[in-house]
């Protein structure tokens, strides 16, 4: 082969130059562009649970701030997995989002051999959304009033209590696994397909106790219609004489948070773009207000790659536990 003549290969090296800058140009009109239709933000649960409440504030807020509707499409079933699994095998072009709650990125992967997607590779995080635990609730009229009279009566009659979650494998699961284990107790689990379904048992007194999510519980406790005992990981301002599960001595140090995912290869000028979108919306006192009003007062502003930190310690945190209390799906 001849060598190229040295203007030859001027040219030609302009020439790469021009093309790099002319697609890095593209890249970034792309996403100043964005979005240009709208945005879908995949749920998968179902509508007026927790993780639906907040996901409509969430889209009606990137919905003003990028003047494009962001549609939520409620897509429940199998532990989060189907509409999880829809979003992992979608387009990565930033208009199919998801909208989901911890255990389906952080506790799922333990929890299922076969899980059809991979939280790390198949997702590019965007933004955590709070970060919260839940509280455990029991029937009005059971007679307990704290965690250590649940743990002796539970001792007292074995076999005898039942206790709900919103699902095999869910974060109300394996958390009331985990104080079964440290206290030593047995208690029937009933899985229930939603968070509001098995709360709504506690209250009519067909199930004895569950893990409830801060969201939509707060109120019905205030109320008198359930009894809180603990939180998993803090006291709760708005429910100050409650305790947590470690002041009660029976430690717990799994969080649970909301976060927005894109499909792996959408291109990082939009993530980054949806994330500083959700960071304003998270310092916008009026949204503040509401989710300190649904007991969200923790909220962490994180940029893409701190949530991708936070995914991988929960991926390892919520493996420990699935671990310890000896639950496995299939």
């Amino acid at each position: 082969m001849h060598p190229q003549p040295h203007h030859l290969r001027r040219c030609l090296a302009l020439a790469a130059a021009l093309a790099s800058a002319t697609c890095g140009t593209a890249n970034a009109q792309g996403a100043a562009g964005y979005p240009s239709r709208p945005v879908t933000l995949v749920v998968p649960t179902a509508a007026a649970g927790g993780t639906d409440t907040i996901a409509r504030l969430f889209a009606d807020a990137l919905g003003k701030a990028l003047k494009q509707p962001f549609v939520v499409d409620n897509r429940p079933g199998a532990n989060g997995i189907i509409g999880v699994e829809s979003v992992a095998k979608g387009p990565a072009d930033g208009y199919r989002l998801l909208f989901t709650y911890a255990a389906t990125m952080a506790v799922n992967p333990s929890l299922y051999r076969k899980l059809p997607y991979d939280p790390l590779r198949d997702f590019a995080p965007i933004a955590q959304i709070g970060r919260a635990g839940n509280l455990l609730l029991v029937r009005k009229d059971l007679p307990v009033n704290t965690l250590q009279e649940f743990v002796s009566y539970a001792k007292a009659h074995p076999d005898t209590l039942n206790y709900c979650s919103w699902g095999l494998g869910s974060g109300g699961h394996l958390t009331m696994e985990s104080l079964k284990k440290q206290a030593g107790i047995t208690m029937t689990h009933v899985p229930y397909k939603g968070s509001g379904p098995c709360v709504q048992d506690i209250m009519g007194g067909q199930v004895d106790a569950g893990f409830g999510d801060t969201a939509t519980t707060v109120e019905l406790v205030k109320a008198g219609r359930v009894k809180a005992l603990a939180h998993s990981t803090q006291r709760l301002p708005s429910l100050p004489e409650v305790p947590s599960m470690a002041e009660a001595g029976y430690p717990f140090k799994n969080y649970s948070w909301y976060g927005i995912f894109a499909p792996a290869k959408t291109p990082p000028a939009i993530v980054a773009r949806l994330n500083e979108q959700v960071l304003r919306a998270l310092r916008d006192p009026a949204l503040i207000q509401r989710m300190r009003e649904l007991n969200f007062s923790d909220l962490p502003l994180t940029t893409p790659q701190q949530f991708t930190q936070t995914l991988r310690q929960d991926l390892d945190d919520w493996s420990q536990l699935v671990k310890e209390t000896g639950v496995q799906l299939d």
